[in-house]
């Protein structure tokens, strides 16, 4: 496969039986063979994007001192600001050219997951900018939630299946800054050959040409979405669930030709995780005669505390 597939939620959602099978089919069938799909009809509107652009270009403009009082230490960098280089792809040593921002989940009643998540931060320079990443965060979680619903049908679970389990689950909204690059890079780029942890990526900002994808054959193509699409791909978590049925695909995020080295880039993805005690344990359905269980089992909590030692973010 030498491009992404193209498929529209409002065919799964459109009431009509036949279009939103085909739906499943083409999501599923495109997990299967690329890991990534580009996705119309989703729950953002053009003048929310807008918004959220414009807060996300202000926050990064901030002094790097201002920005860095919201650097909290001792959460892996869960939520608020990460600074310049200091995450690394796994296996890497040297830091990916970025700065990023973290918003988590808004639990609802439960108690015990407020406790175990980290608060979300305030900026107090931008009264606006947790406000609509807010509203951001809960467009992107529902359009997930019906991603979710077609695949749990293209693997033979009841629709609703992840729904429990991606309810207040630990999902991650992440504006990343780009900055232009000022001098030649030594070994680094915006963003380190990956997979990604979770269950599914939903990505804004996939419109210009940088996002590539690694196909099975080994060949990396470019993945740019239409101005209405998001790209989004499966997780190390949920290709582990179908024990490998759906594919978490290696991408990366390369320099721009020496011209555009001045020329900042924003991309903001959203991670979808679930609740840590979801268990990843490989799906009954997804093993046969041909397809052995390929994966011990483990919850989503600990896989992630796994990953995230490894990439640097918090100490064993």
């Amino acid at each position: 496969m030498d491009r992404i597939p193209s498929v529209d939620l409002r065919d799964f959602l459109s009431g009509d039986d036949n279009r939103k099978q085909k739906f499943i089919n083409d999501i599923g069938k495109a997990y299967e063979e690329i890991g990534f799909v580009a996705l119309k009809g989703h729950f953002l509107d053009d003048d929310l994007v807008d918004r959220l652009y414009g807060e996300v270009r202000n926050f990064f403009k901030l002094p790097v001192d201002v920005k860095r009082k919201y650097e909290i230490p001792g959460i892996g960098g869960q939520r608020g600001y990460v600074s310049f280089g200091k995450e690394s792809a796994k296996g890497k040593k040297e830091g990916d050219l970025k700065e990023f921002w973290h918003f988590g989940q808004y639990v609802e009643n439960n108690p015990e997951l407020e406790a175990e998540y980290p608060d979300n931060v305030a900026v107090e320079e931008l009264p606006e900018f947790n406000k609509v990443g807010k509203e951001t965060y809960r467009m992107l979680e529902k359009t997930a939630r019906y991603v979710l619903r077609a695949l749990a049908l293209y693997v033979g679970l009841e629709e609703t299946y992840f729904d429990e389990y991606i309810h207040n689950g630990n999902s991650i909204l992440r504006p990343i800054h780009y900055p232009p690059i000022i001098e030649e890079p030594k070994n680094a780029v915006r963003a380190a050959a990956h997979g990604d942890i979770n269950l599914i990526t939903l990505l804004m900002g996939a419109q210009g040409r940088g996002l590539q994808v690694q196909n099975h054959q080994g060949d990396w193509i470019d993945a740019i979405a239409e101005p209405d699409e998001l790209m989004i791909n499966v997780g190390d978590m949920l290709s582990r669930h179908t024990n490998n049925k759906l594919k978490s695909t290696i991408h990366r995020v390369i320099n721009p030709p020496r011209e555009l080295w001045g020329t900042s880039r924003y991309s903001i993805p959203f991670f979808m995780h679930p609740i840590s005690s979801m268990k990843l344990d490989v799906l009954d359905s997804c093993v046969d005669e041909d397809n052995p269980k390929l994966y011990e089992d483990i919850t989503a909590g600990e896989f992630l505390n796994e990953r995230l030692v490894e990439l640097g973010l918090i100490k064993k």
